[in-house]
């Protein structure tokens, strides 16, 4: 294998990687909307405790979220981090 070769097989694994760590965000998609739906039906059975269980929600949106976010920088560091070939 020569040296172009070599490269071009090591951008395509680092965009490979890039787009694997990404599937993180399916996750953090799926989370939310649990939490969410959670929120929702205990708000539709209890609305006088609406103030407790929003306060609860927004911090469960916010973990999940977070998760999406570490995945997002996982990706941006793989693609633009020590390009291969420079």
């Amino acid at each position: 294998m020569d040296l172009e070769s070599a490269i071009v097989l090591a951008t395509g694994l680092k965009y490979l990687g890039a787009g694997l760590a990404m599937t993180g965000a399916i996750g953090a998609g799926a989370g939310v909307g649990i939490v969410v739906g959670g929120a929702v039906q205990g708000i539709a059975r209890n609305p006088d405790a609406s103030g407790q269980i929003v306060g609860n929600m927004i911090l469960g949106v916010a973990l999940a979220e977070a998760v999406a976010i570490y995945a997002l920088v996982v990706s941006l560091i793989l693609i633009f981090v020590a390009p291969i070939g420079s």
